[in-house]
């Protein structure tokens, strides 16, 4: 899923992606309760924030958590339109050391660990990748016995 977001006059100031969510984290796979097979099967439920820009020359107090804002109470029904099938939490995975996650502490989004420091490419742990702050957003209020659900 993917959103451009431009001012009154048309003018591009940020772009967001969502994509398929990570396959497993620990952190989020405890914090929803998730065994193997309950993940294997509602998964498609969740989407990863993979990428937001503030594009450079745009100078906007509180743009980026308003942004967030924003797409969160829309992102639901927009992939349901699309995929066919329901959102029930976000997710985003910020550089630790180059980022704060000061927007998505401001809109709401909730800190639920990090990561290891490594890549889903690194089979034989010998890889290292930065460690990661992971937030998430639920969309719905009972989410976690939406993504527990035997039908998902």
């Amino acid at each position: 899923m993917k959103y451009l977001v431009k001012d009154r006059h048309g003018r591009d100031l940020a772009c967001v992606l969502f994509g398929s969510a990570a396959w497993k984290t620990r952190p989020r796979d405890l914090f929803i309760g998730w065994s193997h097979e309950t993940r294997s099967r509602n998964l498609s439920r969740l989407t990863n924030n993979t990428r937001f820009l503030i594009l450079p020359w745009v100078h906007v107090p509180h743009l980026a958590s308003h942004v967030l804002g924003r797409i969160s109470r829309r992102i639901r029904a927009d992939w349901q339109n699309k995929y066919a099938h329901p959102v029930d939490l976000l997710e985003t995975f910020v550089e630790r050391e180059r980022f704060l996650g000061t927007c998505y502490k401001a809109a709401n989004w909730i800190h639920i660990g990090s990561t290891t420091g490594r890549s889903r490419q690194d089979r034989y742990h010998t890889l290292v990748a930065p460690v990661k702050d992971i937030y998430v957003y639920p969309l719905i209020p009972r989410f976690k016995e939406a993504l527990l659900h035997e039908n998902g």
